[in-house]
């Protein structure tokens, strides 16, 4: 824990978040979110039945809240009402649990978010006492007015939802990491490990993730490359990479004291 990821004021190891829905069954989610090293689970309220429906398979019995965070999500919400119903239902369904993912989408097949919605659903939530981390567009200026709301962390999107599109605006990524005081993590449009570790690179807190390990060929032998992804990039990060230099060579030998100068 000497660079833990600060949520809310708890820390958590891992820098890794991990949707649960897309798996073939509940067996591979826990084995996937296993390899994924992940101690934050996010779960679609309006999907997954987390004791909302009695007698179905309840997924908190193969992540139970004792051993993982548990973060209710809005997916398939499209107003800031439906959002804020759908997550005071989570609330009662986790025993007061305040930390939730606002996610308000502007239409069903961009799945792109809807950010008038989302502001005014943030706010309410916040004034409700809720810790709200929020999915994004890729705006600076409504990332800051979300943290200003109050918002324990900001979510923007690297590419579309399910796209496995990679980060296609890095210079928006980094202009709201270096306005925010709150952690920012890319969600959404990662598709592979190389994503992962570019968005950690560029300084993101974390990266949330579903579609890129659920839908590979083998979602658990995925879910441990993107574990490793996300180490390597913080280590980058914190590292501090060398200086690009266009136009010239540095040899990575010395060059003094070679044989016949």
């Amino acid at each position: 824990m000497n660079d833990p990821l600060v949520i809310a004021g708890k820390s958590y190891h891992s820098r890794l978040l991990v949707g649960t829905g897309k798996y073939k069954d509940f067996a591979e989610t826990r084995e996937a979110i296993d390899a994924s090293g992940a101690e934050i689970v996010t779960v679609a309220i309006r999907r997954t039945n987390i004791g909302q429906n009695p007698g179905e398979p309840n997924l908190l019995d193969v992540l139970p809240p004792e051993k993982f965070t548990i973060l209710p999500n809005t997916a398939g919400c499209y107003t800031a009402h439906d959002a804020v119903r759908t997550l005071r239902l989570a609330r009662e369904l986790l025993d007061g649990h305040a930390l939730v993912k606002l996610e308000v989408l502007g239409d069903p097949k961009s799945l792109f978010p809807n950010m008038p919605e989302t502001l005014k659903a943030a706010e309410t939530l916040v004034k409700d006492g809720f810790d709200v981390m929020v999915y994004c567009a890729d705006d600076p200026i409504q990332a800051k007015m979300l943290e200003e709301i109050g918002c324990v962390a900001v979510m923007p999107l690297a590419s579309l939802i399910g796209s496995g599109m990679g980060i296609l605006n890095p210079w928006n990524l980094r202009l709201i990491i270096d306005n925010a005081k709150v952690p920012v993590l890319v969600d959404a449009g990662v598709g592979t490990a190389s994503d992962a570790a570019i968005a950690m690179e560029l300084g993101c807190d974390g990266v949330l993730m579903n579609t890129a390990i659920a839908a590979a060929g083998r979602p658990v032998l995925m879910a441990s490359a993107m574990k490793k992804a996300v180490e390597a990039g913080r280590e980058a990060f914190l590292a501090g990479r060398m200086p690009r230099k266009f136009y010239s060579a540095d040899p990575s030998s010395p060059t003094q004291g070679l044989i016949g100068s």
